[in-house]
């Protein structure tokens, strides 16, 4: 059994608003999971890159903000409790418009790499 708490994950910030805290999976090393399992926080008018995973399918899980999801170009509002499927090699882009941070679980199979999105 292998448990991973909030404050033992190092916490990965990018510059256009992202921060990503990987739990498990092949970007914090072989745990010999399947998948990969992140908390995800944008800030306030931020949103991911536009990207994809050439084999990589990914769910996102909202728990608290709302979201506006774009893939391939089919827009979608995501409120706390709403879920979404990312099938393999579709352009997608998260938005936070909100007034407060967007917070979310993402799950990768196959286990995420940085190697794994095109943008």
């Amino acid at each position: 059994m292998t448990i991973r708490l909030k404050g033992e994950t190092k916490p990965l910030s990018s510059e256009h608003g992202e921060t990503v805290r990987e739990f498990f999976g092949n970007a914090i090393g072989p745990d010999g999971v399947k998948h990969s399992l992140a908390h995800i926080e944008i800030s306030p008018g931020k949103s991911s890159l536009n990207h994809h995973h050439p084999t990589a399918e990914e769910s996102y899980y909202i728990l608290s903000g709302t979201a506006r999801m774009v893939i391939d170009g089919q827009e979608s509002l995501l409120d706390p409790g709403d879920g979404v499927v990312i099938l393999p090699k579709k352009k997608h882009q998260i938005f936070n418009d909100g007034e407060e941070p967007l917070v979310f679980i993402a799950v990768c199979v196959p286990p995420w790499t940085p190697e794994c999105s095109v943008f």
